[in-house]
Parts: structure tokens; C-alpha cells; sequence
């Protein structure tokens, strides 16, 4: 396994096989920090449309503006969880894995808003590391910090099938 810190904010880590004895000695520990990324106005109205949730919060800007406590929209707590396959990624490989699926989650919590314009990044902790046909599948805790802000925008447990490359 190699880990890189190409700077204080974000941490890598690759591992070159998915045997339980190379994974679990991680268990417990944060094993990525992905970057931070700008969620827009732009993403929230795309999401809002494929979802039909057109919540005034979400899609608009004026009446945000004038009668939302936050003084702007703000993202759904489904669009933060969506893109948590996309942060993690950024930030754990599995070099000799066939592919990752996403199996399910255990606990999710939207602890604070993340308002348009804001930048979001996942950290990830390994939970737990269990040997199946063909792979393993990995809990992990993904918390989505808010950049400038004490509290994640989310803190959920997902899990993970991540598979081995055919012979």
C-alpha cells in the first residue's frame, strides 16, 4: 500500500490488493480526504429536475434570499449523499480491483446545510473489512465537511463490494 499527502488538505491512499491481512490494519483509521469541490446553483437545479423536488429552498434564489435563514439556497441532503461515490474515489483506489459497487448504507445524517456556492470534501474512515465470493466488502464512514464550518454536512456509513480482477 502507498499513501500520498500531495498537500495538507487532501489524503491518498492506494491499495495494491484487497486481501483481508492488507486491509485490515486500516480498519479504524481515516484513510481518505478527498478535495474540496464548489457545489452551484447550476448542480442543485439539475438535481432538483431528475428528482422532481423543486423545493423553493433548493431552486430559488430570491425567495431564498428573502425568507430562508441560511440567505441562500442550499443543496439536498440527497445531492451531497449522491456524490459521495465520486469524492471517495478521488481519494481511495483499489489498484487491483476489478470494480467497486455500491452495496447499501447503514446510517446516514444531514447534520448542516451545504449552501449554494459552498465547497464540499469527504473524509473517509475504513470501518469494517469482510472477506465474500470473489472480493470484499467494506464499510466505510464517510463525513462530508463544509468548508468554514464546524459541523459535516453529513456523516454516513456506506458499504461497498469492492471485487477482484478475473483470472
Amino acid at each position: 500500500m502507498e499513501e500520498l499527502m500531495p498537500s495538507d488538505e487532501v489524503k491518498k491512499t492506494e491499495f495494491n490488493s484487497i486481501e483481508l491481512s492488507k486491509l485490515r490494519p486500516f480498519v479504524g483509521h481515516e484513510i481518505g480526504v478527498s478535495p474540496w469541490h464548489k457545489i452551484t446553483q447550476q448542480q442543485i437545479n439539475e438535481f432538483a429536475k431528475v428528482t422532481m423536488d423543486q423545493q423553493w429552498i433548493h431552486v430559488d434564489e430570491k425567495m431564498a434570499e428573502e425568507h430562508s435563514p441560511f440567505g441562500k439556497t442550499i443543496a439536498h441532503g440527497y445531492l451531497v449523499l449522491s456524490l459521495i461515490p465520486r469524492l471517495t474515489s478521488e481519494s481511495v483506489k483499489f489498484t487491483n480491483a476489478e470494480m467497486g459497487i455500491n452495496y447499501g448504507l447503514d446510517k446516514v445524517r444531514f447534520t448542516h446545510p451545504v449552501i449554494s456556492g459552498s465547497e464540499i470534501r469527504a473524509r473517509t474512515t475504513l470501518l469494517e473489512v469482510i472477506d465474500v465470493n470473489g472480493g470484499v466488502k467494506i464499510k466505510y464512514q464517510v463525513t462530508i465537511d463544509v468548508n468554514g464550518e464546524e459541523k459535516p454536512a453529513c456523516v454516513a456509513q456506506t458499504i461497498a463490494l469492492i471485487l477482484k480482477k478475473a483470472k
